[in-house]
């Protein structure tokens, strides 16, 4: 897997998966499952999503 979260993206989907974990969490909703997905994301650097749309945040080096 090729990374395409870049480190900007990185933290914008830790801090709302962060969100979202406590929401689910506190009102017993389904939103801490997406919250999970981001955090996972952020963690591996890859979205399947973004992937599958062409979409690539990640500064290579040439």
């Amino acid at each position: 897997m090729k990374c395409n979260v870049g480190k900007t993206e990185k933290i914008i989907r830790v801090i709302i998966g962060l969100i979202l974990l406590l929401i689910g969490y506190f009102y017993n909703l389904w939103f801490s499952l997406i919250g999970i997905v981001l955090l996972m994301t952020a963690v591996v650097g890859f979205c399947p999503l973004t992937h599958l749309l062409g979409i690539n945040t990640c500064k290579t080096k040439e």
